[in-house]
């Protein structure tokens, strides 16, 4: 049986939670249509309250909305349903993607698609899909990414050195731009745009990319997620990791970063219908 007909199934789905993009005021008419299809078919409708405060409605914080509902919609594009799913995923909640952006390789459904899927899913018609995240800790920062966690070097003027271990021993110095530690799912983000290779989202692996290797021998590398992979800064201009792209942390010479898969994963909601290799066709234009 391939891996991605291992369904899992919501129970009697009765109250999600939403989620709109920041700073997009303009979303409020977008947001009244998907309350109204949900509620047309009995499913209470509650919104985030820093997404409700933008719309100058009532809302919950996310902790609240996570043990309130069922499970989230983000709307908006593919970052912000990062977003969702890093401050959430401690509950254990799928989350569905309205796209409104303009790539969207996360985000599953289009508005126009959306009356569907609210039929399909009250008649169990849906898919919900287990995605590995990584973890990471330099300092006494903890952090996850569902995308990538990325190091790089602080100035734009020299290189950054890192020296890497795999369980403490080492493996590689990585002399370039910097480095990509990638899961499946955020193999076609930033790993794609260096050359790195597009792993299928519920594969189990770490992606290891570098970023302008001063090498021509560095190559990506894919290897099982159950290995603790550090990253040792060995300039003394340090460094910086990036999250999801998403939050910024700094690095001094000598201190590691070390990375794990995590102990719980990201649900993702689908429609019945989604094929990643027609989304990967479709977005890449693949035989175009």
């Amino acid at each position: 049986m391939r891996i991605e007909k291992n369904f899992e199934q919501l129970n009697n789905v009765k109250n999600v939670g939403i989620v709109l993009r920041p700073s997009s005021p303009e979303l409020k008419s977008t947001y009244i249509k998907i309350k109204e299809l949900f509620e047309n078919e009995k499913i209470n409708v509650f919104l985030e309250e820093n997404s409700a405060q933008m719309i100058s409605d009532n809302g919950y914080s996310l902790e609240e909305l996570c043990l309130k509902v069922d499970f989230l919609i983000s709307v908006g594009g593919d970052g912000t349903l990062l977003s969702v799913v890093r401050k959430s995923f401690n509950f254990e909640k799928p989350v569905l993607g309205i796209n409104l952006g303009t790539l969207g390789f996360l985000t599953d459904i289009c508005m126009e698609q959306l009356p569907k899927f609210v039929e399909d899913l009250k008649n169990n018609i849906y898919k919900i899909d287990n995605r590995m995240l990584i973890e990471g800790s330099v300092n006494l920062n903890k952090f996850v990414a569902f995308n990538d966690i990325v190091i790089s070097r602080k100035s734009i003027s020299s290189m950054i050195k890192i020296k890497a271990k795999i369980d403490g021993k080492a493996f590689n110095t990585y002399y370039g731009d910097g480095v990509i530690i990638s899961t499946p799912t955020g193999s076609t983000a930033y790993n794609l745009s260096v050359g790195g290779p597009i792993v299928y989202p519920l594969t189990k692996a770490f992606i290891v990319t570098p970023v302008a290797p001063h090498s021509l021998t560095q190559r990506p590398l894919v290897m099982p997620a159950d290995f603790e992979i550090e990253f040792k800064i060995v300039d003394t201009q340090g460094a910086v990791v990036i999250v999801d792209g998403q939050d910024i942390y700094e690095v001094e010479q000598n201190q590691s970063i070390k990375i794990n898969i995590a102990n719980k994963k990201a649900k993702m909601l689908h429609r019945i219908q989604r094929n990643y290799f027609e989304v990967l066709n479709e977005k890449l234009r693949w035989g175009n």
